[in-house]
Parts: C-alpha cells; sequence; structure tokens
C-alpha cells in the first residue's frame, strides 16, 4: 500500500481515508470507522502479483467497490470493467468473422455450366502477373456429370441384346474321306480272288544223302 500510494502514482486519490489515517498515524484498522473513498489489499501472490481495490465505504459493513488495480513487476495497472471486456472480445470476435467471410468469398467462382463452386487452387483466378488463368476444357465436376448421365441413359435404354444359336441348331462338320495319294493314269490292279481249296500247297524239296 505504501508503493501505491506514492505521488508517481496517477489512479491514486489524494482524499481518500488511507491518506486520512496515515495523517493521524492510525492502523489500517481505522478505516472501518470512516466514510468515504478508501483503498484495500484485496489479494497478494508474491512477489509479483498484487491487486488493490478502490471502494466507497458506507458503513463499516456495506462498501461499494470502484475499481480494481494490479501491480506486476513493480508497474501498476487498472483493470477493465466487465462491460470493457465484453465490448473488446464482442469487437475482436467480428474483426475475425469479418475476415473470415471475406477470404471464403474471394475463393468463390461461378460458371454457366456447373453454377457456384469453391476454387482453392488459385486466389482471385490470377496469376503473379494478374492475368486471368484459362479454364481447362474439362474439369472433373463436368466428367463425372457426364458419366452420371450416361449411366442414366444406359440404364433407362437398354442396347437390345444379341441373339444366341441354340447349341444343338448348329450344323456339325460333316466328315471328308481324304483320297489316297496316286499317281496320274496310274492303274490299280486287281487279283482274282480264289479259293482256299483250289489253292495247292508248294512242292516238297527233298534232300539228297551223300
Amino acid at each position: 500500500m505504501d508503493y501505491f500510494s506514492e505521488r508517481t502514482n496517477p489512479f491514486y486519490d489524494r482524499t481518500c481515508n488511507n491518506e486520512t489515517i496515515k495523517m493521524q498515524r492510525l492502523t489500517i484498522e481505522h478505516l472501518q470507522n470512516l466514510t468515504g473513498i478508501e483503498y484495500t489489499l484485496l489479494h497478494v501472490q508474491e512477489p509479483i502479483l498484487y491487486v488493490i481495490r478502490k471502494q466507497h465505504r458506507h458503513t463499516p459493513t456495506q462498501v461499494t467497490p470502484i475499481n480494481d488495480y494490479y501491480i506486476i513487476a513493480g508497474v501498476v495497472y487498472q483493470a477493465p470493467d466487465l462491460s470493457s471486456v465484453i465490448n473488446s472480445r464482442l469487437l475482436t470476435t467480428v474483426n475475425h468473422l469479418q475476415s473470415a467471410f471475406e477470404e471464403a468469398t474471394s475463393f468463390s467462382r461461378y460458371n454457366p455450366n456447373k453454377g457456384y463452386f469453391w476454387d482453392f487452387g488459385n486466389k482471385g483466378s490470377t496469376t503473379k502477373n494478374d492475368s486471368v488463368v484459362k479454364e481447362e476444357p474439362s474439369t472433373l465436376f463436368q466428367r463425372q456429370r457426364v458419366d452420371m448421365l450416361l449411366g442414366d441413359l444406359t440404364r433407362k435404354f437398354p442396347p437390345p441384346a444379341p441373339k444366341l444359336i441354340p447349341v444343338a441348331a448348329q450344323p456339325t462338320p460333316a466328315a471328308t474321306v481324304v483320297p489316297a495319294a496316286t499317281e496320274p493314269n496310274a492303274q490299280i490292279k486287281t487279283e482274282p480272288q480264289t479259293d482256299k481249296k483250289d489253292m495247292k500247297p508248294p512242292p516238297e524239296k527233298k534232300m539228297k544223302l551223300k
């Protein structure tokens, strides 16, 4: 409190009750017997953080908080009120949302063939020289769309099925006889068949003994 009550501190009010008991050399407990503006030590986290509250005392048991101050590393800061915190957070949120919508709008494209779509490849559809990038002859969306339409037409109007010939009705290949190779003008000699009874055995050969 002695550090906070220095004259170099712009947040300290010289007309407070703390100055009165300091001039009368009274202890800090006498603040409860006075009415008006006073400063009290609210929180201590040695050796860095100290929280001091400015309040208006009406009775020994009734006070109204006015401001809070915190000392960090020897520097006094005024704590913002709840309204300022909410306004700051709302303003930051709206700013981020606006930036997000602007960035999302920069990726939006329109094409008569496929309508609105997102293009995250090239920002603004421009190159480094700010020249318009030519669109491809066909995109993936267009190819998929054409394939889907062709599939629907194929299901609605299927092609006629080919006629199958039954297996039993198919002609079988005829057996062909390949003639034996013969020489031209060759005559085939045939011997008359004789009966086995008319056939005579060959004459026996006799061996002469010497």
